[in-house]
């Protein structure tokens, strides 16, 4: 055996039916080493990860090869044997952190669950412990947060809370499956120092799984790049970014280097006002989150409203959508004032005001077929027959660019991409006006959220769709959006056409975001910590 802490050999899993997710894939990952995975939607990155753990989703299955973990192959073991390597030698940071946390049990206690659970720490020293993570996650109040429950932390604080809990134990193996998704530009590149951080203090070794190369960049040693579950090729970090060897290898890094840069102009000309926000304030628990917002989206066009993790992006979309009733101010909608309750509102306006969700895991019925969830809408807004529902279900499949067959599986046989666009899909199916869009492309490789982003475009040309883009992805926003909306805090700082807001910023904390997207060269994140350190010592910060 090698000194590596994980070896595949010849790795192979398969679907129902003998149908391969994963053929041939063998790759060693040696202590205090990063090997980031990289690929499309459906690639396999996913499934490669969970195998490290001798785990294979339901109706998966390892059908060949080995997995070695320091100097084991697991796949020899017990079921017993190994869950008990899990979280203790090996730990996995999931896509969807909330699907991922018990909704019934404060942050505080599944952070602490493993290393009581393997006898690793006292309940005080624990307790200590999470404190010191959540404080070295940037989680606010670091003290007391573990009090709170799932719900009550926005995505990206949930998303860093996992990372905690995964790294609880002090494992030897991090799977970490796009751990920095859900998180906007500045908080990210907290996250990934202390990742780095904690990989090189710990001697870690780590699978970074991603589609975005120049997040891993930033932390990776070397890349295997995926595609339709085979490997199209491995190299140094450098060398994947630099000199490509593979043509598909070779359309990643074009597409990348070309992020942000508009397709077409976005400015677009005058029209009749579909939504307007006039003094909103509203959040939790008598708390307010969102305060004094004042906003117009015109028919027809896209505002996008960017922020950093818990500035109050995803509360403004949920009060819209009439799910905070303890809201203050007015929301006029096509010039009638919409109830804060939407069990007020009409099924007309309903249907004309639509969400898609940042979390796909959390949105969707597991229990549920493709055809019932999608079809759902089309039945109750339009009354049509079962196979007439069957019919519109297919075409909205074809429109989001899935396959026919995925009708009758259910979301746990999806990707994570699929799944996002199921529920693109189910937006669509009830022919809306408006659609708020919550990170809607968060979860999606470069070259699918191209195709998605290409479709929201051709539907907004087509059918005159007005969007409320929510995002942290700030080349998103240059490609779909009229206007943006910078919120810091619970307020709107800067807000205006796209064009203007990005290239005369109005708030501070507007360049910080754009100075903090991440450029696909290794040396990046030491560069703008070397840069914030200086201009701290300078006075210029």
């Amino acid at each position: 055996m090698s000194n590596a802490i994980l070896e595949m050999r010849n790795l192979r899993v398969e679907a129902q039916h003998d149908v391969p997710l994963v053929q041939d894939i063998s790759l060693t990952l040696a202590r205090g080493e990063v090997l980031g995975l990289i690929g499309e939607s459906g690639a396999g990155k996913s499934t490669i990860g969970l195998a490290a753990l001798g785990y294979a989703r339901q109706g998966c299955r390892i059908s060949g090869g080995e997995v070695w973990l320091a100097g084991v192959d697991i796949l020899t073991l017990s079921s017993a044997e190994r869950r008990d390597l899990r979280g203790r030698r090996v730990a996995y940071v999931a896509q969807s952190a909330a699907a991922a946390f018990n909704p019934a049990l404060t942050i505080g206690r599944q952070v602490c669950e493993g290393p009581l659970r393997h006898g690793l720490m006292t309940r005080a020293e624990v307790k200590t412990w999470a404190v010191t993570l959540f404080r070295a996650l940037d989680l606010p109040d670091a003290e007391n947060i573990g009090k709170r429950y799932p719900h009550q932390l926005s995505g990206g604080q949930l998303q860093r809370a996992m990372v905690a809990m995964a790294m609880s134990c002090r494992p030897d193996l991090l799977v970490m499956d796009e751990p920095t998704t859900a998180l906007d530009v500045t908080t990210q590149i907290e996250v990934l120092v202390m990742l780095r951080k904690l990989v090189r203090e710990f001697n870690t070794a780590a699978l970074y799984i991603t589609h975005d190369l120049a997040v891993v960049a930033q932390i990776a040693d070397r890349i295997m790049v995926l595609r339709h579950g085979r490997e199209v090729e491995t190299h140094t970090t450098a060398a994947i970014l630099q000199h490509p060897a593979q043509e598909y290898t070779r359309r990643l890094v074009a597409e990348r280097q070309s992020n942000g840069a508009p397709i077409h102009d976005r400015a677009g000309g005058p029209s009749l006002p579909l939504l307007r926000i006039k003094d909103l304030s509203t959040g939790y628990n008598r708390q307010t989150v969102v305060r004094d917002v004042n906003l117009t989206l015109h028919r027809g066009q896209t505002l996008a409203v960017i922020g950093e993790s818990g500035s109050g992006k995803s509360t403004l979309a949920r009060a819209l959508v009439g799910l905070l009733p303890d809201t203050e101010g007015q929301v006029i909608f096509d010039g009638k004032p919409l109830d804060n309750r939407y069990q007020r509102r009409g099924k007309e306006t309903l249907r004309r005001l639509q969400m898609i969700y940042q979390l796909p895991d959390v949105a969707l019925n597991p229990r549920q077929t493709i055809l019932e969830l999608v079809g759902r809408p089309v039945a109750f807004y339009f009354g049509l027959s079962r196979q007439q529902v069957r019919h519109q279900v297919l075409e909205l499949l074809r429109l989001t660019e899935l396959s026919p067959g995925l009708i009758d599986r259910y979301p746990g046989e999806l990707s994570g991409g699929q799944k996002q666009r199921i529920c693109i899909a189910r937006a669509l199916a009830a022919r809306p006006d408006l659609i708020i869009c919550d990170e809607a492309t968060s979860s999606l490789d470069p070259l699918v959220a191209e195709e998605v982003l290409n479709l929201l475009r051709q539907l907004q040309d087509q059918l005159g769709l007005s969007y409320l883009f929510i995002t942290h992805d700030l080349g998103t926003v240059k490609r779909i959006a009229h206007q943006v909306a910078v919120m810091y805090q619970g307020n709107i700082v800067a807000s205006g056409a796209t064009a203007q807001v990005f290239s005369q910023p109005m708030h501070a904390y507007t360049e910080t975001l754009l100075a903090s997207v991440p450029e696909m060269r290794t040396t990046w994140l030491d560069d703008l910590l070397g840069h914030r350190t200086n201009a701290l010592m300078t006075g210029a910060l």
